[in-house]
């Protein structure tokens, strides 16, 4: 029965046979001498090795060379050399190919550890998950496991437990902290009617929801998916180095073959001296660093996203969303709230009483927003009234309420001061619906109802905008009222009353000239998120905007436009910042370990060029781990 070690377990066992050879290397003998070195490095290039050989002898097949090449030709090498040299009583190179492997799985163990700390993102959100559910089945409270749950099933949720799957509130309220899903510090108050996310944490209150979303259709099951698939795709700009080490592993080892006859045949240099110099030449190009320098960089990049509730489908999209000039925003619950409320309250003290008590028989979507503002309890108002595009009325005690427009006021007799339509007029040159309110004969005040920006909105668009972008709305609304909104939060340019169907053509337009990104939450955004260069799809629209992004924020922020921008940057600089001084290692490198120097005391053996190469791939997975501590 074989028995199949692991990375580490390899890197382990060879490390402890390496030991008394790094020893010999350079303290000098050990007893038993050249056969004790037979005896310790001929485990490790069978144990060590084979990672390295197969892989080579499979790209050899295929005609091709890789960095398991240039790695198997230097431990070979050094390791049959030293057998023939046994032979002969000269010196033998045993250390020098088992310490090569060693340094190399150290290298391996290294983006191992990087690929482990950069998937804890996903593992905190796996651990997250509830066991179990207290369910009503019935007349009955009764605890079932999470794979047992059903959509529609109405679940109980105490202070402190954790959320078991994804719903909506229909009785009772509490604060919910949803930071290690949404990236939010604050606790979200959650009351009837409102979503809440599995996984996430009841704080104070409790209450009932029904069961929307089970199993792998849950936000936090999408949230791993995708981040497992953004960290195991790769970066077009991979294919640079990919194309690099296809050509950079044969020119290596012509050089190397150079190098040996320049030293053995014109120089005249002892064999092995001559075999040296072409090893290090061989190890210290290893390109192993330029192949950890992509993956190593996006799945820290990616993890960090996770963490903050930005969630990055593919490598592509970092290297696209570095590029963006344009962002284009929808309007309606992208840069505003997405529902109506009450801006301002001018008049007397009993408007927002008055206006309430005939709202609660309303069932106008402005009804909702004056009941949220009062905050009252609901009144008994008789001779209810609805007047069609003009308002309601009722009577309230023994007094005719009224509330909608001016006309219907003047038909009821009331008359408006000058000073009251001034007010009128000023609230609806900034694009609010306003309402006014009476008692019997008497004006008592005016309601501005604005689908309002969110309290974000504003800073993210000075953000992005300080980023060098131009920031334009696309929207379906009418033109003054899109313009008054704009003009609240900063925006550069305004396209409105545009139809769902020509939405895709100005993004086309505008795409033209410079690379776009489009920012929205509806069915009606899903076509023009799929052809923006950069689709940004706002966590709490439909499913169907969400899958048609490239970018998805889990909470419905613009501030997570600005923090995906920046960490889409980030990453990627980081990535060109690996590449180069991967690239300049190896440059660097090869003519010290030629020999080139070697008149002025500067020579590499192998050993050491060895070294030299496990510390150049361990600098650039500690500059992709820094990516952790970068701000966003």
């Amino acid at each position: 029965m074989s028995i199949k070690l692991t990375l580490r377990q390899i890197f382990i066992i060879s490390l402890v046979l390496s030991l008394p050879l790094l020893y010999m290397m350079i303290f000098g003998n050990l007893p038993g001498d050249d056969w004790t070195s037979l005896a310790l490095a001929t485990p490790v290039m069978l144990i060590g090795g084979p990672r390295f050989f197969g892989s080579a002898w499979a790209a050899f097949k295929n005609h091709k060379a890789n960095m398991d090449t240039l790695i198997t030709v230097g431990t070979l090498t050094a390791y049959f050399y030293s057998i023939y040299a046994m032979t002969r009583g000269e010196h033998v190179y045993f250390e020098i190919a088992a310490l090569l492997i060693v340094f190399i799985l150290l290298g391996q163990v290294l983006e191992e550890l990087t690929k482990g700390r950069a998937s804890q993102a996903v593992e905190k959100l796996l651990h997250l998950q509830a066991k179990d559910a207290l369910v009503v089945r019935g007349d009955k409270e009764i605890r079932v496991p999470l794979n047992e749950l059903k959509v529609g099933d109405v679940i109980i949720v105490k202070p402190g437990e954790k959320i078991p799957t994804d719903g909506q509130i229909i009785s009772g309220e509490s604060y919910v902290d949803e930071s290690l899903v949404t990236g939010e510090s604050q606790p979200a108050h959650k009351k009837v009617g409102g979503a809440v996310i599995g996984a996430s944490i009841n704080t104070t209150g409790s209450f009932r929801f029904k069961a929307t979303k089970i199993g792998a259709d849950t936000l936090l099951a999408q949230i791993v998916k995708l981040v497992e698939q953004a960290q195991s795709s790769r970066a077009p700009i991979q294919k640079l180095a990919d194309k690099v080490s296809n050509y950079f592993v044969p020119i290596v080892l012509i050089l190397s073959l150079i190098t040996f006859n320049v030293w053995f045949s014109l120089l005249h240099a002892p064999l092995d001296a001559a075999l040296l110099y072409a090893v290090a030449v061989v190890v210290i190009a290893c390109p192993c660093a330029l192949g950890l320098a992509t993956p190593t960089a996006l799945m820290v990049g990616v993890g960090k996203g996770a963490r903050r509730g930005i969630l990055i489908k593919s490598g592509e999209v970092l290297e696209k969303a570095q590029s963006i000039k344009t962002v284009v925003l929808d309007k309606t619950g992208t840069i505003t709230v997405g529902q109506p409320i009450v801006t301002d309250v001018v008049g007397d003290q009993d408007v927002l009483s008055v206006a309430s008590a005939l709202e609660w028989q309303s069932e106008h979507p402005l009804a909702k927003a004056i009941l949220e503002k009062s905050g009252t309890s609901k009144t008994n108002v008789t001779d209810f009234k609805a007047h069609e595009g003009k308002g309601i009325s009722g009577t309230l005690g023994k007094e005719t309420v009224v509330l909608g427009t001016q006309k219907l006021l003047e038909e009821f007799g009331v008359s408006i001061s000058e000073a009251s339509l001034k007010d009128w007029q000023r609230l609806q040159s900034d694009a609010k619906t306003v309402i006014g309110v009476a008692k019997g004969k008497t004006f008592l005040g005016l309601i501005a109802v604005q689908d309002a920006p969110k309290e974000t909105s504003k800073l993210a668009i000075k953000l992005l905008r300080d980023y060098g972008l131009k920031t334009v709305m696309l929207t379906g609304d009418n033109s003054a009222t899109a313009k008054a909104i704009a003009a609240q939060v900063g925006i550069d340019e305004v396209i409105a009353e545009v139809l769902p169907t020509d939405k895709v053509a100005k993004v086309k337009e505008l795409q033209a000239s410079q690379p776009v990104a489009f920012v929205g939450d509806g069915i009606n955004d899903a076509p023009a998120l799929a052809t923006a260069l950069l689709g940004i799809a706002m966590g709490a629209g439909t499913d169907v905007a969400i899958e048609s992004g490239d970018i998805v924020l889990v909470k419905n922020d613009l501030l997570g436009v600005v923090s995906a921008l920046r960490l889409s940057r980030k990453t990627f600089n980081r990535i060109k910042l690996n590449l180069f001084w991967a690239f300049i290692y190896n440059l660097a490198g090869i003519p010290i370990a030629a020999g080139v120097f070697s008149s002025f005391g500067l020579v590499l053996n192998p050993a050491l060029a060895g070294l030299a190469m496990g510390l150049s791939s361990v600098s650039v997975v500690t500059s992709s781990l820094l990516l952790t501590k970068s701000h966003i």
